[in-house]
């Protein structure tokens, strides 16, 4: 078997039937399904037991203490034994075709030389692609580039290669704070190899009111040093001045509010673009602290 499908779950067990119905529907069933339970409150745990009795997919569950979704990737990555993986988020499901497409490719275009390859998402109502596809001709790309250089917006989903991503880990760990960002491991999988690239849906897609994407001024003020090691590691990465800049910018806002002034420079190769990020880095800083205030995001933020 080549491919597991992992899911972090956390208080989902009322959504994640439809994650499973989905992966029933699946034209080939050559995969494994690792559900890793983040601290769940509600009958998750229940839920999935009875669809593990069922048998009619394989399915590994994994509790462990709520400790963020960083964290259940890595439990889930570490407990993986397939050559490739790829996340499903609780939110979200997979069109009937998925794993063919995924197989189908990584069977034409398997290398050694590539990390995997990224596929689009579209959104479950409606089934329009989430942003820009890719453009044609393109064949690889780094996680940077592709949001950077070509500019290609929306979420895309990522097929991954197991032993790189276990190479890359763990995440690092803050006391107090949840890494917030499971991308970081993308860019160090790219300082050594690129993604393929494949124009076809693999994820249907629902936003939810209290999903990490709509939560994300919280999670600045929340989590600022696993934002300064991203960051950081953005400002190395960048192909340009100019977006090393706003990585810059960014950079400082973690450093105030983790109130490590003294990491703004510590170990930085761009101190001169840092220094010149400061005041920008300051007001960015100062829009996040204050907006937060809103009856907006206090209510987001619960």
């Amino acid at each position: 078997m080549i491919l597991t499908v992992f899911t972090p779950a956390y208080n989902r067990a009322y959504r994640l039937n439809l994650c499973y119905e989905a992966l029933l529907r699946q034209t080939n069933k050559e995969f494994k399904w690792v559900i890793v339970d983040d601290g769940s409150t509600d009958n998750t745990k229940a839920v999935v037991d009875a669809w593990i009795k069922e048998g009619k997919i394989e399915i590994q569950y994994i509790y462990q203490e709520n400790q963020g979704v960083a964290v259940a990737h890595e439990t889930a990555l570490n407990n993986i034994d397939t050559e490739m993986n790829v996340c499903i988020d609780s939110d979200d499901y997979m069109p009937d075709d998925a794993v063919e497409k995924i197989l189908h490719f990584w069977d034409s275009n398997k290398s050694d030389n590539v990390a995997g390859f990224i596929c689009l998402d579209a959104y479950q109502e409606g089934g329009n692609i989430i942003g820009d596809k890719f453009p044609e001709g393109l064949h690889a790309i780094t996680f940077s580039d592709m949001t950077e250089k070509y500019k290609i917006k929306g979420d895309k989903k990522i097929v991954n290669r197991t032993d790189l991503c276990k190479k890359y880990l763990p995440f690092p760990k803050f006391e107090g704070e949840k890494f917030p960002t499971v991308s970081y491991l993308y860019l160090l999988i790219n300082r050594e190899k690129k993604y393929l690239v494949l124009n076809e849906v693999i994820c249907l897609v629902e936003y939810l009111p209290d999903g990490i994407s709509m939560n994300k001024n919280s999670h600045y003020r929340k989590y600022p040093n696993g934002f300064m090691v991203f960051r950081k590691e953005k400002m190395e990465v960048a192909p340009s001045w100019v977006v090393r800049f706003r990585h810059a910018m960014h950079f400082v806002s973690s450093c105030l509010f983790a109130k490590k002034i003294g990491d703004i420079f510590r170990d930085n190769q761009y101190k001169v673009t840092t220094f010149l990020a400061l005041p920008f880095g300051l007001a960015f800083h100062l829009y996040i602290k204050y907006r937060g205030n809103s009856s907006l995001n206090r209510n987001l933020n619960k």
